[in-house]
């Protein structure tokens, strides 16, 4: 048995499936190795980056291990882009990084690079085998670090250390994936309750670190009264069958979770290490996390917790006073109800009749047509913001994007990672035709593994969010525009049965096609490159400067499914006034 051979067997000990590459070179040994082991895929795709996206995306839906590769050089800087994203996103990957042989090192050899130097900001482990010795213990290393920190681990091995013989038997190793349950310190709780009891009104920010503590989080907003406001990632878990729910503050927000947040004498951070520090308007602001370097970190903290959000709430619940005044509460269901009523008819009201096609209307009805367990993956830009507002959660679907690290280009690889991790479950990306353009050799990868992914591609023949940016520093948008493109003929010429719609009026029937289809799809819809949105609280310099260079727009934000839900809830707490 070589090294290669030996890396392979650990990997498959560790439950890996699959390893998302290009083949080449000093990776040759391992890729060979893969090929000779059962229970294992080299899974083939056009570009390093888009095979690391992928392995970010498995790893996200499943929980486990991931792996890419890369070979020598190119190979290798190609995947730091998906491992920046599986990083940030907090995704367990182990990325292979081959490297030129090992006697020739320093010698400015062709396609020589420092993969330990360059993966260091992108991972939490970055080691190179140097020999034999190392095996398997360095690999036992790198895989319980991934899991344990919930990252990237990447291991540097040059082709000929590869080759050579293992100096030491594989053995077998248990991995410990099961994360403990931090309990905080009981007198941080305590701090936690002082500080609510004092506030009279008291607003919950939440991020997907709550996810877990949906019971005691509704108890806990019942209890003192308070309105739910949640980011992104957390809106899978969070905003579904929230009595308390006030939308999403941020760049992409909606509803009233800005103005609770602002209007609270006390905001408690839960889960979250939102970046944004302008949407985070707390007068007085608590935080509970499990990571203390996240404490404090955005705005300032009057209290912070250390510990779990679900121990920690259990632990605060019995020290709280119930508070009985619920006019914060229902005059903030009701500010929200009002803001999603507002703009729903000018988002989608009109949709079937307007061209060209709203992209909202197009998010909205793939979020009725689409399966009640599907996977999302969306494309970073406007998309972000279409999914947002429109995609309903229910507990069972998975949205999942680049929301930390911000990469254009991910949605149709992480599409990728995510269906050959669960074959079973209907797979959309929503795509941008920016994004798509950026790594579209991608097409050929879903073909060749015949997945049955839905390629949606917003096609407005801008980078919408880009434009946006723009017009909000006064500036006219330049550089953002391009020729239109048919990717539904793209589609076609790789082998991917596709639809270019143009006409609203035959939106639901094309995508009701693609998403019955047992095979992949790909819908192009000629979106209007117009349709821009912005979130509902922007500074009045921003005002200033998107008046002076949009000529057309919709300001607020929020809506689809969403507004039965504000509905719902407003008529509750008028029942209970």
């Amino acid at each position: 048995m070589n090294v290669a051979e030996q890396f392979v067997h650990v990997l498959r000990q560790a439950g890996v499936e699959r390893v998302y590459g290009v083949v080449g070179d000093s990776l040759n040994p391992v890729v060979d190795a893969i090929r000779r082991t059962d229970g294992i895929d080299w899974v083939h795709v056009q570009n390093e980056e888009a095979g690391a996206f992928a392995a970010s995306a498995e790893a996200q839906v499943t929980g486990r291990l991931a792996v890419c590769a890369g070979s020598c050089g190119p190979g290798n800087t190609h995947l730091i882009q998906g491992l920046y994203d599986a990083q940030r996103s907090g995704a367990p990957v182990l990325a292979i990084a081959s490297d030129i042989p090992s006697t020739e090192k320093g010698t400015a050899f062709f396609q020589e690079t420092h993969p330990e130097r360059v993966f260091v900001d992108a991972s939490t482990y970055c080691e190179t085998i140097q020999n034999a010795e190392q095996m398997p213990r360095l690999l036992h290393v790198a895989i319980q670090r991934a899991l344990g920190d919930r990252g990237v681990s990447v291991l540097v091995i040059a082709g000929d250390v590869a080759d050579l013989e293992t100096a030491h038997p594989t053995g077998e190793f248990r991995y410990v994936e099961e994360q403990a349950t931090l309990t905080p310190p009981m007198s941080q709780v305590q701090d936690l309750a002082e500080a609510i009891n004092a506030a009279d009104k008291v607003a919950l920010f939440c991020g997907s670190g709550a996810k877990d503590a949906r019971e005691e989080l509704f108890d806990l907003a019942l209890t003192v009264k308070a309105p739910i406001g949640h980011t992104l990632r957390g809106k899978e878990s969070i905003q579904f069958d929230n009595p308390y729910d006030v939308g999403m503050s941020g760049l992409l927000g909606y509803g009233a979770c800005f103005d609770a947040m602002r209007e609270a004498d006390l905001v408690v951070l839960l889960g979250t290490d939102f970046p944004y520090k302008d949407f985070l308007p707390g007068k007085t602001t608590a935080q509970v996390d499990h990571d203390r370097g996240r404490i404090g970190r955005r705005v300032p903290v009057a209290v912070g917790v250390h510990g779990d959000v679900r121990e920690t709430l259990r632990l605060l619940r019995p020290m709280l006073h119930a508070k009985a005044d619920r006019s914060f509460l229902d005059g903030m269901l009701e500010r929200h109800a009002k803001t999603l009523e507002k703009v729903i008819e000018a988002y989608t009201g009109d949709g079937k009749q307007r061209t060209p096609i709203h992209p909202e209307y197009v998010a909205d009805t793939l979020d009725e047509l689409a399966a009640d367990d599907a996977i999302f993956t969306v494309e970073t830009g406007m998309n972000n913001v279409w999914a947002a507002r429109y995609l309903t959660p229910n507990g069972r679907r998975r949205v999942m994007g680049s929301f930390w690290h911000g990469s254009m280009a991910n949605a149709l690889p992480h599409a990728i990672g995510a269906q050959l991790a669960q074959p079973g479950r209907q797979v959309v990306s929503m795509s941008g035709d920016g994004g798509l353009a950026m790594l579209m050799g991608e097409l050929l990868t879903v073909r060749q593994q015949r997945l049955p992914v839905k390629i949606v591609v917003f096609n407005n023949s801008t980078l919408g969010m880009v434009k946006l940016e723009m017009l909000v520093e006064g500036l006219p948008s330049y550089g953002t525009d391009h020729d239109p493109v048919d990717y539904a003929m793209i589609a076609r010429g790789v082998g991917i049965p596709s639809v270019r719609i143009e006409q609203p009026g035959d939106l639901r029937a094309g995508l009701a096609e693609a998403l019955a289809a047992d095979g992949p799809y790909l819908v192009d819809v000629v979106t209007d490159p117009n349709a821009l949105s912005m979130p509902p609280h922007v500074s009045a310099q921003q005002i200033r400067g998107f008046a002076m260079a949009a000529g057309k727009t919709v300001l607020g934000g929020g809506v689809g499914k969403m507004v039965e839900l504000a509905r719902s809830n407003l008529r509750n707490a008028r029942a209970l006034g």
